[in-house]
């Protein structure tokens, strides 16, 4: 089963008023399980960036001035995610957003029914508790201690592990695992996965790493990531 894990960034809440996409970020899940694959691109909105925005995500004018604009990625976009399912956390704001560019574009729109909200999964499930996505990495014990500023891939790599776990953790079939009941007598031992004899590459290409290198470079000699 494949599953995208998605997230955007804007320069504000209402595509038509004039607010647009700024970033991109999704992850690709098969078996609920990270491959390594994703889709990451800024993109230059053709307006100018509000600081109320720009306090959230730190993406400015300067920054996406070069970027591609939504036309040049829209169709890559479309053919990453295909018809699976994507899991987005507030998705009617992303969904609204997408479909709005989409449709400018003249493409074909994604259906509403194509998304899973994880917003609505958590209210359902923890009924009058914070539904943040940093509340919810806090209550299930999830590190995102360098999510210091939105960014659309980090919030789709976190929002991976927080959906594993609001569908059940690391066995999300519960009792409908195949794995077959002892005989009398008999002892069962119970899988436990073990490290990959290889690590898998790095989810960052040259161009992602040259874009958030020009980026740090911007935010001056007290940046998080000159500290390290």
């Amino acid at each position: 089963m494949r599953e995208i894990v998605l997230d955007t960034e804007t320069t504000g809440f209402d595509p038509q008023s004039g607010d647009r996409i700024v970033e991109i970020g999704a992850v690709e899940l098969i078996g609920h399980m990270a491959t390594g694959k994703t889709f990451h691109e800024y993109i230059n909105p053709e307006r100018s960036m509000p600081d109320e925005a720009f306090q959230v995500h730190g993406l400015g004018d300067d920054f996406l001035r070069d970027k591609p604009k939504f036309a040049a990625v829209g169709q890559a976009f479309l053919d990453f995610v295909g018809d699976s399912k994507m899991i987005i956390h507030n998705a009617a704001f992303d969904m609204k957003f997408l479909n709005f560019e989409l449709g400018k574009m003249g493409l074909r729109t994604l259906p509403w029914e194509q998304a899973l909200d994880t917003l609505a999964i958590a209210r359902k499930k923890f009924p009058g508790s914070p539904s943040s996505l940093d509340a919810l990495c806090r209550r299930f014990g999830i590190d995102n201690t360098s999510r210091t500023l939105h960014g659309a891939l980090l919030d789709s790599e976190i929002l991976a592990e927080v959906y594993l776990e609001l569908i059940g953790g690391k066995q999300p079939d519960f009792g409908l695992s195949n794995q077959p009941t002892p005989k009398q007598g008999e002892t069962q031992t119970e899988w436990t996965p073990r490290p990959r004899p290889v690590p898998l590459p790095s989810r960052l290409t040259e161009k992602e790493s040259a874009a958030h290198a020009e980026f740090v470079s911007k935010l001056g000699g007290d940046a998080l990531w000159l500290k390290s």
